[in-house]
């Protein structure tokens, strides 16, 4: 898990790792790995033994990274195996309750008043949390500064304790938060409304048109391991994704279970790969 603990892929972590011990009949342990915009992590798994003891959670953040670094010590592509997709999900614009900013337009009018001085939170340069705020300020035109955390976890407390007024947060980690209160919703970046918070309206239609960003989560494994492996963990997955109890608890984090063959999901990397590619350059994305 490259990622603290706390954020949304943490969250699917936990939640598949407690099914996936029961299936395998031996302890599936979540090893939180944090740091370098899940570069530390990832490039562990990558060179961990192919022998389906390591397996790594992803991000639709892991195929926006090869666009934003100049160098990494893996390949994105060549040095996985893809297992499979484990569902599509959102993010959702949340700020601190005391921001006087209660829908998307009120942000954007009240960033135009203070250039500059808004901040808001990311996990990493370069990943979907990044990405989704800096495609916020080319379609709005508006001057907001990046902070940089090390996960959704640490991002999300500071929101919540006001040292941060606004995070692009996986529905995974903010709907809790949002529904107690702790977090203000004014907009998912999906093209459509998620069941997991149906009052919240998507970005675009708020008052962002053409504003669109999708994320996933996905499991993958080191570049040579066996075929039966790979092929286990895919149908042990797809199996878990079936279960109604794994389906509502995902909706309920805002992601869609959606399964795939490991040759779709690595189709879906790459496809993605290309196409941060090009926003990176729209939105004139210093390569690190």
């Amino acid at each position: 898990m490259p990622f603290p603990p706390g954020g949304g892929t943490d969250l699917v972590a936990r939640l598949l790792s407690q099914k996936l011990t029961e299936r395998f009949g031996q302890q599936v342990i979540v090893d939180n790995r944090g740091g370098a915009n899940a570069i530390i992590g990832t490039d562990l798994a990558a060179k961990a033994a192919p022998d389906g003891h390591t397996v790594l959670i992803v991000p639709a953040g892991h195929a926006i990274t090869p666009s934003v670094m100049r160098t990494l010590p893996y390949d994105t592509l060549k040095d996985f195996a893809a297992i499979g997709l484990i569902g599509n999900g959102a993010y959702v614009l949340v700020v601190n309750p005391a921001v006087p900013a209660k829908t998307v337009s009120e942000f954007v009018a009240l960033a135009k008043a203070r250039p500059g001085q808004l901040n808001y939170a990311y996990t990493g340069y370069g990943n979907a949390t990044h990405l989704s705020g800096e495609l916020f300020k080319v379609l709005t035109g508006i001057d907001m500064v990046g902070i940089v955390y090390k996960g959704g976890g640490p991002a999300l407390t500071d929101v919540i304790g006001g040292q941060v007024p606004a995070f692009f947060s996986g529905v995974a980690s903010g709907s809790a938060q949002i529904r107690a209160g702790k977090l203000r919703a004014l907009g998912v970046t999906t093209t459509r409304r998620t069941a997991a918070l149906p009052d919240v309206p998507t970005i675009a239609e708020a008052g962002v048109p053409g504003y669109e960003v999708n994320g996933w989560y996905g499991l993958l494994a080191p570049k040579a391991t066996p075929i039966t492996v790979i092929q286990r963990f895919n149908a042990e997955l797809a199996a878990l994704l079936s279960l109604p109890e794994i389906k509502e608890r995902l909706l309920a984090a805002g992601i869609d279970a959606s399964g795939s063959s490991p040759a779709e999901f690595h189709d879906r990397i790459a496809r993605d790969i290309t196409r941060w590619s090009a926003v990176v350059k729209k939105a004139r994305i210093a390569v690190e």
